[in-house]
């Protein structure tokens, strides 16, 4: 069993223990993941699973959870079956503390260049230096600005910030995460790029999931488009005829299918609440237009259960955020995904892990 550490919120190490009954931990690339922990309170160290306490998958730093809820149950088995069950986010998770409250005078907090650095901007505003230094989470410091991503034009309007990261994430391609330092005895908020680890480039050595290679034991294969839409109308200010609407999209005849967008929230006024130019309020709604049709998109989803003697090994040849190609060339599927969710499940039985991967076009 794959050791737990037990720490503080200032990164104490409280215990660690390896014996619990079961620990089912997931990763995701662009939204919060979460924890579950199954251990008898009659063993050593349960007393410190409290709520706001820490866990750590081992020594990964990037494995890291927070206790938010504990549960427990005593049936006619006695001792033997009472078990807490530990649930808790990642720790990415305390971004969902905090919306995106305006900066005073400004109708909304605004952000525009790379999506790392709009990311970290909100960041910045509402978790790391706020105005209101009650909103201030001391543990959090911000990494280094390396401005990855596309450039993007941004604002927000008592959102909730994790939703805010997870959209822009989602529009960028980039990931998010928060990191434990022990050096500092701080958690580090960084953003992140995945690895082109697909068959047809020729930068990293490449990684291909399939049970034809051996490295795959389950696949499960989803190809939908029952919620795409690819022509979009964004509303934004305004009241009946006088509401402005603009238009997204080239598709025709049956291939259209069409959507409205409320972006009603999208500002005509600059940060000196001077009224903008008419095209760039146009080209934000039509900015915004994208983004929502982006989340519409034709969508593919697999799943697989990875080999334990799998050729590739995990968080060398690849990790959370990579892009590879899967492979079933019984299916006739042959695509290129990004790794968007691992599952790593210990139980005393043994070791299993479930990889995610999606693609939307």
């Amino acid at each position: 069993m794959k050791p737990v550490r037990i720490l503080t919120l200032t990164l104490d190490l409280l215990a660690e223990i390896d014996n619990y009954e079961s620990l089912l931990f997931t990763r995701r690339w662009h939204e919060v993941g979460e924890f579950e922990l199954r251990i008898n309170r009659h063993k050593r160290h349960t007393e410190l699973l409290q709520r706001g306490t820490l866990i750590m998958l081992g020594g990964s730093r990037n494995k890291v959870g927070i206790i938010r809820h504990r549960e427990i149950a005593l049936d006619e088995n006695g001792k033997k079956t009472e078990n807490w069950l530990v649930k808790g986010i990642t720790l990415k998770g305390i971004a969902a503390q905090r919306i995106t409250v305006p900066p005073v005078g400004d109708s909304h907090d605004r952000a525009n260049g790379s999506a790392e650095t709009v990311m970290k901007h909100y960041v910045n505003n509402h978790i790391v230096n706020p105005i209101d230094v009650k909103r201030k989470i001391d543990m959090v410091v911000l990494a280094s600005d390396q401005q990855r991503g596309s450039t993007i034009n941004w604002e927000s309007r008592f959102k909730n910030l994790a939703e805010e990261l997870i959209e822009i994430s989602k529009a960028s391609g980039l990931g998010w995460d928060v990191i434990l330092d022990f050096q500092q005895k701080k958690w580090i908020f960084d953003v992140f790029e995945g690895r082109d680890l697909t068959v047809n480039q020729s930068v990293n050595p490449p990684v291909i999931f399939s049970p034809q290679f051996e490295s795959l034991k389950q696949l499960s294969f989803v190809e939908s488009n029952y919620n795409y839409k690819n022509y979009g109308y964004i509303a934004g200010q305004g009241e009946g005829e006088d509401r402005r609407v603009v238009e997204v999209g080239e598709a025709e005849g049956l291939s259209r299918i069409e959507t409205f967008i409320d972006a009603r929230d999208i500002s005509e006024q600059d940060e000196d609440q001077q009224a903008l130019p008419e095209e760039q309020v146009i080209a934000k709604l039509r900015e915004r237009g994208r983004q929502k049709l982006s989340e519409f998109a034709q969508e593919f989803f697999l799943e697989g259960q990875i080999l334990t003697n799998s050729p590739f090994e995990y968080e060398k040849d690849y990790d959370l955020g990579d892009i590879v190609t899967i492979q079933n060339k019984d299916w006739g599927v042959t695509m290129d995904a990004r790794i968007t969710e691992i599952k790593e499940i210990y139980e005393s039985s043994g070791y299993q892990m479930y990889l995610e991967m999606t693609d939307r076009h």
